[in-house]
């Protein structure tokens, strides 16, 4: 079963949409609203990504989350900020039932061993941020696409499940926030490559991409701005999926 999913960015308290990763523009209502409204219209998942966490030092999402689940009962994914099991152990606490670890598991790959073990493999997701290069691979970026390594992406995936990662989450910087559709080659080669679900996120524009997505290997698609712009809804996307055979919750 194939998941659609809501990517929401934060900043501060507010929800935030960018290009790139970068040049974020912040939408009017609250996060909580937008998270009520997918779950009533059948968002399998919901993704909260602090978008300058790991800029700033600052504290992660732990109010936004409590309040989500209140009222909104899917699995809630946490990033940004998250540097250690203590880190990850307030977020789950809060009521968010995994962690995406960016920044931190680049510099000290060993957090992803430490939270599968504390936590559980499912509660282990590695976001990596990726950028094609000119010979055509893709090397990991982090602390919100501001700082490029030399870590193959592929690579780097096959190294966080080894560690214990449950989950990926794959983002094309390249695609982010363009609605162009996403980045094909990255996802097959991922997926291709592990074993564990990849959800695809970046460049999402219109049904037929999360089809296409899902073709390319991945397990789910985050989507964000076409949803909070309502050019796409999670009904269409469900629809879309389940005419090209596809079965989705």
């Amino acid at each position: 079963m194939k998941r659609v999913i809501a990517r929401l960015d934060i900043k501060g308290n507010r929800l935030v949409k960018g290009i790139h990763l970068e040049g974020w523009r912040f939408l009017s209502e609250s996060p909580n609203d937008y998270c009520f409204g997918y779950y009533e219209h059948g968002i399998d998942e919901i993704i909260y990504v602090d978008a300058v966490a790991s800029l700033y030092d600052r504290d992660s999402l732990k109010e936004i989350i409590k309040r989500t689940t209140d009222n909104v009962f899917v699995p809630l994914t946490v990033g940004g900020g998250i540097r250690s099991v203590e880190d990850a152990f307030e977020i789950l606490r809060s009521g968010a039932d995994k962690v995406a670890i960016c920044s931190q598991a680049v510099k000290t790959p060993n957090i992803i061993s430490e939270v599968a073990s504390k936590f559980g493999n499912q509660c282990m997701v590695l976001s990596i941020q990726a950028k094609k290069n000119q010979n055509g691979n893709y090397s990991v970026w982090y602390d919100v696409a501001r700082e490029k390594t030399e870590i193959d992406v592929v690579e780097w995936a096959v190294k966080g499940e080894e560690l214990g990662a449950g989950e990926i989450l794959l983002t094309s910087i390249d695609k982010e926030g363009l609605e162009k559709g996403m980045d094909y080659q990255l996802i097959e080669m991922v997926s291709k490559a592990v074993s564990i679900p990849v959800i695809a996120s970046g460049g999402y524009g219109k049904p037929a991409d999360f089809v296409s997505a899902i073709n390319s290997g991945a397990d789910a698609v985050a989507i964000a701005k076409s949803l909070h712009y309502k050019k796409s809804s999670v009904e269409d996307v469900k629809k879309a999926a389940k005419e090209a055979g596809i079965e989705v919750r």
